[in-house]
């Protein structure tokens, strides 16, 4: 079976390092990404797959899939890119990557049952799509997601730090500021808000980080900024705390409002991020596979603070989010200009493949082993309970 997938995947091989250097070429902002979506639905229905394009009336979305039996296993891609600076991230090889999972897969998914299921996830760099898909139900009856995501070194799956974008916006009065000098203004609002965060954060849960800028605060000094407003990132390594966190930013601008008499409004700017809860059956599971296609030396699970739109799938379905060295060169850092250069590089793109292969062997372990499906699903149960 193993040997039927590599033997087909190599065959798709330039199909695949056109695509990813041809998403490295072009890269495309947040929900913009045409050029992106329409070259990865080409190259699926080109394979067989039953594609859905502009998936949940998102331009650039979609769903594909190949298959008609359970169990689902489910690949993601993300294709957006850092806007001015490329795919700092490696996004274009994690859709490839993703992309020979599935196609390997779809392989041999006829003679072994299941189906073989890609999602097209826009807008990471935004907060992503993930949350909305929860809420419509696309992960209710998907049994795994799975996603690689390339890196400087090679990690198992670990968790991500959860993340509340809260805005705190206050309305003032108009006027000229020379002839209001003794009027509080919506800017005063945010900056004693900021004043009264910074002298209360030891009151804060243990490990929450609140990361702020001022948006808006006036356009020039002559007159009274009517509206200002502040975003914050409120990072905790649960949700819980984070929200506890929040709460408490709420309370302060609340105050704020009545103490100086200025109108105040919350809204959240993006979606928010859960934190990843790894499978760890499922993880050990991938290593093994990885290990049996090339990649030896594999480091434990890694936590990240970083918020990673696939926390709140984590919390529907079994998942693993683990990390791919791509990088020959050990001083390239990840996240810069050398590191995008890097994903397009052979050696990359060799451990792409590794990377594939491992993903579409652990669906074919998981579709061919009720048993090993039902020990990860129980994992799964007994954690979020908690």
């Amino acid at each position: 079976m193993n040997q039927e997938m590599i033997s087909y995947l190599s065959t798709c091989y330039d199909e695949l390092r056109t695509l990813n250097r041809d998403l490295y070429a072009n890269p495309e902002d947040s929900y913009k990404e045409f050029f992106a979506c329409d070259s990865i639905c080409n190259l699926l229905e080109s394979h067989g797959f039953d594609v859905k394009r502009n998936f949940l009336d998102l331009e650039t979305s979609f769903y594909a899939s190949k298959g008609n039996t359970y169990p689902k296993i489910c690949f993601l891609c993300e294709y957006d890119a850092v806007p001015g600076e490329g795919h700092l991230t490696g996004h274009n090889l994690l859709t490839t990557t993703s992309l020979g999972a599935s196609l390997a897969l779809s392989k041999v998914i006829d003679k072994i049952g299941g189906t073989a299921v890609v999602i097209g996830c826009p807008g990471e760099y935004r907060g992503g799509t993930k949350s909305i898909m929860v809420k419509q139900g696309v992960f209710d009856d998907i049994d795994i997601v799975l996603a690689a995501h390339p890196d400087v070194t090679t990690n198992e799956s670990g968790t991500s730090a959860a993340i509340v974008p809260l805005k705190i916006k206050f309305l003032g009065n108009s006027g000229l500021s020379f002839l209001n000098n003794d009027t509080y203004t919506s800017l005063d609002g945010i900056l004693l808000t900021f004043n009264i965060l910074n002298s209360i954060l030891k009151g804060f849960p243990k490990d929450v980080e609140v990361n702020s800028i001022l948006s808006q605060g006036g356009f020039t000094p002559l007159l009274l900024p009517i509206e200002s407003e502040a975003q914050f990132y409120i990072r905790a390594k649960e949700m819980d705390m984070a929200r506890i966190a929040e709460n408490k930013l709420r309370e302060i601008a609340i105050y704020v409002s009545k103490l100086i008499r200025v109108q105040y409004s919350f809204s959240l700017y993006e979606c928010p991020n859960e934190e990843l809860i790894t499978n760890r059956t499922l993880n050990r599971l991938f290593s093994h596979n990885l290990k049996e296609n090339g990649i030896i030396d594999i480091g434990p699970p890694r936590d990240v603070r970083s918020g990673l739109s696939i926390g709140i799938v984590s919390k529907t379905v079994p998942c693993i989010h683990p990390y791919i060295k791509v990088i020959e060169d050990n001083s390239i850092r990840y996240g810069t200009k050398e590191f995008a250069e890097t994903t397009i590089s052979p050696f990359a793109f060799e451990q792409s493949m590794k990377a594939s292969l491992s993903l579409a062997a652990t669906a074919v372990d998981l579709i061919t082993n009720n048993t090993l499906l039902n020990e990860i699903k129980d994992e799964f149960f007994k954690k979020n309970k908690r």
